[in-house]
């Protein structure tokens, strides 16, 4: 087997988390067309945030906690561009930069933090039921109800008026705002949106793994952004509930690449980030491939076609 039952399922959790990640892009990257580069210190955030409140006694509050601390994130990345015309990707690495000594203060000026002893989301959930395949799945189960409201909650979302005027925004500011519809605040609800996932998504990893460093969220761009070329190579761009599911699906699709070749021993421990490149390289490249092999075939039709026309 390449994979075994408890690396298959803890494959199958960290992809639920990640595809909250990719949620977060799918909404800056693919509905607004702007590139948030602060995702790495947002997840470490959401952590930070997270694990605070759940060392104060309250687990369930820090999910709300470490989206609202996301929320914010994505409000100063807004402010930047909107009121300071600061340009989206030079916005997202000043708020990342700045967002490394946040997360350091809210972890008490500690790079590493530990919520062992503590109960947790999981930890409460596991006393809900009674029963042995409960006590194994209960981990997974929560968060693919979690992702489920996740997703249904967005594909609502784009569904309303704010939604489509959000849609709009990414698609053509200009026309947005001959509509009367002022962007700066479209923009900014969408980046707090997106953030907050990522805050949840930081919160969720660390009540998973009970502990965390400053450097947890490093590279986790890479990762949002390799799951949704993957996600809209495999389901395309049709409606948000698609688009969505294959956000999903590329999520979990490449966690389970990772934890195949990690498993198999194709590549070390260390090569992660090495394999999350060449994934995020492959998925964008094959789209622009398909069009070279196309031309290359319309071009070989043609001149099979002129020397026909020159032998009759």
């Amino acid at each position: 087997m390449l994979l075994s039952l408890t690396a298959l399922q803890t494959a199958l959790e960290v992809g639920a988390i990640y595809s909250l990640v990719a949620l977060a892009l799918f909404i800056s990257f693919s509905i607004l067309n702007i590139a948030d580069l602060s995702t790495d210190g947002c997840y470490t955030l959401g952590f930070a945030v997270g694990a605070t409140v759940t060392l104060a006694g309250h687990p369930l509050l820090a999910l709300p906690a470490a989206m609202a601390a996301g929320a914010c994130s994505g409000f100063v990345t807004a402010f930047l561009q909107t009121r300071l015309g600061v340009e989206s990707i030079l916005a997202g690495i000043i708020v990342n930069t700045g967002l490394y000594t946040v997360n350091l203060a809210v972890m008490g000026w500690s790079s590493n933090l530990s919520i062992y002893g503590s109960d947790s989301l999981f930890s409460l959930a596991k006393g809900l039921v009674a029963a042995d395949w409960w006590a194994k799945w209960h981990e997974l189960i929560v968060l693919a109800i979690i992702l489920l409201v996740v997703c249904v909650l967005i594909a609502a979302f784009f569904r309303t008026r704010l939604g489509l005027s959000i849609r709009a925004t990414g698609d053509n500011a200009d026309m947005v705002r001959a509509s009367s519809i002022n962007p700066a605040f479209t923009i900014t609800v969408g980046l707090c949106l997106a953030n907050s996932l990522t805050g949840l998504a930081g919160c969720l990893i660390g009540q998973l793994n009970k502990s965390c460093d400053i450097n947890l969220g490093t590279g986790m761009v890479t990762v949002a952004l390799a799951s949704l070329v993957i996600g809209e190579s495999l389901m395309g761009r049709g409606s948000i509930a698609r688009r969505v599911f294959g956000v999903v699906l590329g999520a979990v699709l490449y966690r389970l690449i990772i934890a195949v070749a990690i498993s198999t021993k194709i590549v070390p421990t260390e090569g992660f980030k090495l394999v999350s490149a060449l994934i995020v390289a492959v998925a964008i490249a094959t789209p622009y491939g398909r069009k070279m092999v196309a031309l290359q075939k319309q071009k070989l039709a043609a001149k099979k076609k002129r020397e026909g026309a020159k032998v009759c």
